[in-house]
């Protein structure tokens, strides 16, 4: 490919033929190794060899300096083609990131841009480049080429991670970062390519090609301390004189191989005039090559003609195609910073600031490291970006704009202010709730006094979840909220924070006299915020729910699925979950689970993945659920969320117990107990019971279950402010009837129609229809009332519930001497329930079918009854076409764990036993059907 890298044949051989397959496959490719290794070298080797073949070559680089600004590196991959202003500007998305769309990304941002109707942020861009590329390709393959992704700045790492993972035939990647260093750039999954030292041979060939005046000795000595690196290789004799060349005793005695580089470095730096070490200074800290703002930073001091000085010692070059400046290595960049003043920085900054006078977020950042006393105005920007990072799921950023903003702000009220809300959208985005005392203490040495709102809020997340001291965290933000003005103005973004968070302090304590105080704070809005409205009545009084209510919670969930905004998604939610209308929201949960990890989105994280195992609860996914709560509870305790990991545990305790783990479940529910008594965290209390009430009714202890579930709600009663009351419905009318109690099951059913529990959800309507029919004292009756609950629409969706009902309605048709009609029922039940791995229930179901003198029949098992769901059978089409299961998760929003489980449920349905037979079996199947 390139005859004059010399010892990497191998490294060579490899990226052509990554090369030759782009047309046909495509796909990325990630090469790792240590700084000075080669891999520009390489990228540049294959990028040529692309261009000669007629491939489009595109190219970007990450810059050290510039990690907090964003899509600066998207734009700067995809500008360099003529078309792509006018090809990018049908996907608004897309224009917004690049900056065609009213002028700045950062523009677009603060409007909404990033998030049309029909996009999800990060995952709509992807999508959008990935199209822009394959439409403005023709004939050609094109080829991206990502050099430094280690630093490339967060958003277009982000986006070009998701990039690598959907390209297909003609588009390639070939991306190379740095070996164990950090980046936002996830490279998981994909292909990987070492890089490493040249060996002794390839060595010395470099030393004598590129140095044939020196002394063999000390070729010899440079060798050693290279250790195979070649741009040591390449810059150690450059800080040779002439006289060290020829002869060895005139080297130093030790020469450190890092410092000896910035040796050469600064040697060659430092020759340049004055106007060219300028000009160096403002593309390394302006960071994209850009020229147009270069030249704009440098007018008053030199010009681009000064460029050149650097590029006849091969320090910098320009790229043909693009016409950005570019290091020719980025340790010569770093060098050219290490080597200026603080003062020759600031000023740079300031420049650049000027600069980029159109692009506010750019302009901001650059004020900011400009600055050295206090200035309101930059802070103020920072502020506003930090906002914009925030709304966009940025949490970092967003944490890092408002520190520097709190060091810039010369007012200690000010001050205090961003360390509260850095604080807070560390608590709330980032996971980051170790730093909240910290960031809360220095916001109180700024400014002694009454805290912020913003304080108030993060203290009561902190307390919250690291405590679970609901009643000081109700303290603290009730009182907060009471200093607030009225009446309250809905668009005060901090004050709807706050409100939420009092919302959520509320439904965990689970006692009516917390919620006064939410409803004061509601009621003193002018206009009340319609999802604070709708959340509270599905929340706090999910059985009395108004039918309007419902309608605007299904209007937000539309907008939901188009949001970028994590923590507005888990709002919307949390007020889906108690009136079973999470369905909608899986892939965007998934995807704030899972893929928005990259971000460090933890908190929300942590929230959708226990809203999904909610979902997953009722949808009878079980292993898909054991997988995600266990995902949740890792993080939960890594971040220190405590609160957060109770109704992971009780959905988790939820299936151990229908799964017949009756230790393990009442472990769960002991521990539950234990922790809520003193905290008075009644929800919590009432997890425990529900756990206990499945316990007792998988063991047929009909006494223990009924006693269990009152302690929820007295039977005939749902009660504001608990949620359980609504799951346990059917539990409570089986408790009943069961332990002779059926006078008062048929008042719980009166009371749950009374409520119009049959209108809150299609799930609450099915479960009542069934409930009825098992309280129905005549058998001509229940039949009646059975038959109707097994004709509603969507029943399928309810798994265990359906089986229950299913398996009612055959013990009621056994002991009315219709054994055969009873056959039909109890084999459905029997059925589900295995699948679901609900092993009492499915005992049960068995000892009826044997009543009724059938056996009971098993689950048919390999490749003839196969049913794979679509979900399985997608991750059986990516593992058979070699997929790993991390890929697989990252592709499908699942956790590694996750795909594992499916990928052990689906070998026994398809008969086989290894990944190596999925292929054929899949063949077989589809042959069979059809």
């Amino acid at each position: 490919m390139d005859a004059s890298l010399i010892g990497r044949e191998f490294d060579l051989t490899m990226l052509a033929r990554f090369l030759d397959d782009v047309p046909h496959v495509g796909g990325a490719v990630m090469m790792l190794g240590d700084p000075g290794v080669g891999k520009t070298a390489l990228l540049g080797a294959v990028a040529r060899r692309a261009e000669s073949a007629g491939v489009r070559v595109l190219r970007t680089a990450g810059v050290q300096y510039r990690a907090e600004a964003g899509y600066g590196a998207l734009r700067q991959l995809l500008t360099s083609t003529p078309d792509t202003r006018a090809a990018a500007v049908r996907s608004p998305a897309l224009a917004a990131a690049l900056g065609f769309e009213r002028g700045t990304a950062a523009h677009a941002a603060r409007t909404g841009a990033l998030g049309p109707a029909g996009g999800t942020g990060h995952e709509t861009v992807a999508e959008a480049v990935v199209a822009l590329l394959a439409d403005g390709a023709g004939d050609r393959s094109t080829l991206l080429v990502l050099d430094d992704a280690q630093w490339l700045d967060r958003a277009s790492a982000d986006i070009l991670a998701q990039v690598a993972r959907l390209l297909g035939a003609g588009i390639g990647m070939l991306a190379a970062a740095r070996a164990g260093e950090e980046s936002f750039f996830d490279h998981s999954g994909l292909p990987l390519h070492e890089v490493g030292p040249l060996d002794e041979a390839a060595a010395e060939t470099l030393l004598t090609r590129r140095f044939p005046a020196l002394a063999p000795r000390v070729r010899r000595r440079l060798m050693a301390d290279a250790e195979g690196n070649p741009l040591a290789l390449l810059e150690l004799p450059t800080t040779l004189t002439g006289v060290q060349q020829a002869t060895s005793h005139a080297l130093p005695p030790r020469l450190p191989l890092t410092q000896r580089l910035q040796s050469a470095f600064a040697s060659r730096i430092k020759g340049q005039p004055a106007a060219t070490r300028h000009l160096l200074l403002v593309v390394a800290l302006e960071g994209s090559g850009n020229t147009h703002i270069v030249r704009r930073a440098v007018a008053d001091r030199c010009g681009m003609k000064h460029w050149a000085a650097a590029e006849r010692v091969q320090l910098v070059h320009t790229d043909e195609t693009t016409g950005r400046l570019e290091f020719r290595h980025s340790l010569i960049r770093s060098a050219v910073v290490e080597l200026s003043t603080g003062e020759q920085r600031r000023s740079v900054h300031h420049a650049l600031a000027e600069a980029w006078i159109g692009v506010p977020e750019q302009r901001a950042w650059h004020l900011g490291r400009a600055a050295v006393e206090p200035d309101e105005q930059i802070a103020a920007l920072l502020e506003e970006v930090a906002e914009l990072s925030a709304g966009r799921g940025d949490g970092p950023s967003a944490v890092a704009a408002l520190a520097r903003a709190a060091d810039l702000s010369p007012d200690g009220s000010a001050q205090a202010r961003r360390l509260a809300k850095a604080a807070y959208v560390g608590a709330t985005l980032t996971g980051n709730l170790r730093d909240v005392p910290r960031l809360l203490d220095n916001a109180r040495q700024a400014a002694p006094g009454p805290d912020s709102l913003h304080a108030a809020v993060a203290t009561a997340i902190h307390l919250l979840n690291s405590y679970g001291d609901i009643d000081t965290a109700h303290r603290v933000l009730s009182g907060a909220i009471a200093l607030r003005s009225t009446p309250h103005d809905p668009a005060d973004a901090t004050l709807l924070d706050a409100v939420f968070t009092l919302l959520m302090v509320c439904f965990y304590g689970g006692r009516a006299e917390l919620w006064s105080a939410f409803d004061e704070a509601l009621a003193n809005f002018t206009s009340p915020p319609e999802l604070l409205e709708v959340t509270r009545a599905t929340l706090g009084d999910p059985a009395n729910a108004h039918p309007a209510d419902l309608t605007r919670l299904d209007s937000a969930l539309g907008s939901a699925l188009s949001a970028s905004d994590p923590v507005q998604v888990v709002r919307v939610g949390i007020a889906a979950s108690c009136v079973d209308r999470l369905a909608p929201l899986e892939a965007p949960l998934r995807r704030i689970g899972y893929g928005e990890r990259a971000v460090d989105n933890v908190f929300p994280a942590i929230q959708a993945l226990v809203l999904f195992c909610h979902y997953a609860w009722f949808a009878g996914r079980w292993d898909e659920l054991r997988t995600v709560a266990r995902d949740a509870l890792d993080l939960s305790e890594e971040y220190q969320y405590t609160l957060r990991s109770w109704p992971a545990k009780y959905l988790l305790a939820d299936v151990m117990a229908a799964a017949g783990e009756f230790e393990d479940a009442r472990r769960l529910a002991d521990q539950m107990d234990q922790w809520a008594g003193s905290r008075r965290a009644h929800t919590v209390r009432c997890y425990a019971a529900h756990v206990r009430t499945l316990i007792a009714l998988g063991q047929g202890d009909f006494e223990a279950a009924y006693r269990h579930v009152i302690t929820i709600a007295p039977a005939g009663s749902f009660p504001p402010f608990i949620r359980m009351a609504l799951w346990a419905l059917l539990d409570t009318v089986e408790a009943a009837v069961r332990s002779g109690r059926r006078e008062l099951a048929l008042r719980h059913i009166d009371a749950a129609r009374r409520s119009s529990l049959h209108r809150t959800s299609a799930r609450l309507n099915f479960v009542l229809l069934g409930a009825d029919a098992l309280a129905t004292e005549s058998d001509t009756e229940a039949e009646l009332r059975f038959d109707a609950a097994l004709s509603v629409e969507g029943r399928e969706r309810w798994p265990f519930e359906l089986a229950r009902i299913h398996l009612y309605y055959g013990e009621r048709l056994r002991r009315g001497r219709a054994p055969g009609q009873a056959r039909g029922h109890l084999d459905i039940a029997s059925q589900t329930f295995t699948r679901l791995g609900a092993t009492p229930w499915a005992d049960r179901a068995a000892k009826e079918l044997r009543a009724c003198g059938s056996p009971a029949r098993d689950m048919p098992a390999g490749p003839e009854g196969t049913a794979l769901t679509p979900q399985q059978r997608e991750i059986a089409s990516l593992a058979a076409a070699g997929l790993t299961n991390k890929q697989i998760g990252e592709k499908l929003f699942l956790s590694p764990r996750t795909v594992s489980t499916h990928l052990y449920q689906l070998f026994p349905k398809l008969g086989i036993s290894s990944r190596a037979a999925l292929r054929d079996a899949l063949e077989s199947l589809d042959r069979r059907n059809l």
